[in-house]
């Protein structure tokens, strides 16, 4: 019969050696020079779109520089919590922007890693009484001198007529946002309308978040930009009238709250490839050029845009770039 004194021995040196591995990883993260605040500026503004975000990180930006100053200078700081709410729709650059946010508080010195630890749900509930509670804590200490990123955070909050361990996450995280405010950020995102009610659904959350954020969906043009941007990270060309079926496909895709933006997009790109090696494949390969190889052409972005969904209205011809979503 087993020693059950040798399995409590085995369990403590197996977390022994994962917890000498995190800290091997921390080191080397902690190695890792800061990045200057301007360059990761000049990366936030490059991005597609997103104008008032960029403005109100640049004033979050300004806010902290000034506060630290009146410090140097001897003089009191505004109270006041960094902690965020993002607002939009899935796609538009949440955590992007988080990411490099996590960046510039560190290099300012907010922060000492200025790492992102990302999280959902199921990340932080447990399914059975005292485990969300662990699981919640464990987060946390990774997120620890860095940001922490709850998406759909608005799913920790519970429904009136249902049993739920959401709200022991949110009062730990509560908890350890006031304990460890100087050695944590977080920031919560998700659709506007359910955020709100997530952050009425406890007293202490309003209080905690100090600042929204509103991430607008992509315009045809900005969806554009994207596209083109995933085409030319990986080497592809848009040929003659690709830009024009790309605009009619965003221009008649459904903008609902399932909509996806960015994630739109890429798929888009994804698809399209399938579709251009569907095409290539018919003849021989071998003697295809480089060319050949790196061009899209509209036929790509129509057979890829009808994988996801999206039909020619019966009244056009099949090559036509203008699109709906096909119904069930």
């Amino acid at each position: 019969m087993p020693n059950p004194l040798d399995s409590l021995k085995a369990l403590g040196d197996q977390l022994r050696a994962q917890i000498g591995e995190e800290l091997d990883l921390d080191a080397l993260r902690r190695q890792e020079p800061a990045r200057p605040l301007e360059e990761l500026l000049e990366e936030l503004d490059a991005l597609p779109g997103l104008e008032s975000v960029k403005e109100q990180v640049r004033a979050l930006v300004a806010f902290l520089r000034v506060q630290a100053r009146r410090k140097e200078a001897g003089l009191p700081e505004v109270a006041t919590t960094q902690h965020l709410v993002f607002l939009g729709n899935p796609g538009t650059g949440k955590t992007t922007v988080a990411r490099l946010l996590a960046q510039m508080y560190r290099s300012m010195g907010l922060l000492k890693r200025g790492h992102l630890v990302e999280v959902d749900r199921a990340g932080l509930v447990g399914q059975y009484v005292g485990l969300t509670a662990i699981k919640t804590e464990r987060v946390i200490r990774k997120a620890i001198d860095g940001v922490l990123f709850v998406d759909e955070a608005y799913s920790l909050a519970r429904d009136v007529d249902r049993l739920d361990f959401g709200d022991e996450a949110i009062e730990t995280l509560l908890k350890r946002m006031e304990d460890s405010r100087h050695r944590l950020v977080v920031i919560v995102a998700g659709y506007p309308r359910l955020m709100y009610r997530f952050l009425e659904s406890n007293p202490g959350l309003r209080s905690r978040f100090s600042r929204e954020i509103v991430f607008p969906d992509y315009d045809t043009d900005e969806l554009v930009e994207i596209f083109g941007r995933f085409a030319a990270e990986s080497e592809y060309t848009l040929a003659d009238g690709t830009e024009e079926a790309l605009r009619g496909i965003f221009e008649r895709a459904e903008r609902d709250d399932s909509f996806g933006n960015a994630r739109f997009a890429r798929t888009l790109f994804e698809q399209s490839l399938n579709a251009q090696a569907l095409r290539l494949g018919q003849g021989d390969v071998d003697a295809l050029t480089p060319a050949q190889l790196k061009a899209l052409v509209p036929d790509d972005l129509v057979a890829g845009a009808r994988a996801l969904g999206e039909e020619p209205p019966a009244d056009r011809q099949p090559r036509s770039p203008w699109f709906g979503r096909r119904r069930a």
